[in-house]
């Protein structure tokens, strides 16, 4: 479960090999306690949530960083470490 950036208090994530489950380009964001996990395509909550607040913030991030995140994806699903990607400023 490699983290690729961290901003705000909200850490990004994308696992191993992970494109069974949601079939789709997707990031994970923790914060505190709760969890989602978001399409890069389109920003949308897949599963699980995230305050809200927190939650547009990673929107804003996806829709700055989607190439690069494109990018890690590729690299993540077949096992090697995606690039950290700068936070959000």
């Amino acid at each position: 479960m490699p983290t690729i950036s961290m901003f705000y208090g909200i850490i990004i994530f994308m696992y191993f090999y992970d494109n069974k489950k949601h079939r789709l380009p997707h990031i994970h964001a923790a914060y505190g306690d709760e969890e989602a996990v978001l399409s890069i395509e389109d920003g949308e909550v897949l599963e699980g949530s995230i305050p809200r607040n927190k939650l547009r913030l990673v929107q804003a991030w996806i829709e700055i960083h989607r190439d690069d995140l494109m990018t890690d994806w590729k690299l993540a699903v077949n096992g090697q470490n995606p690039m950290p990607i700068k936070p959000l400023e």
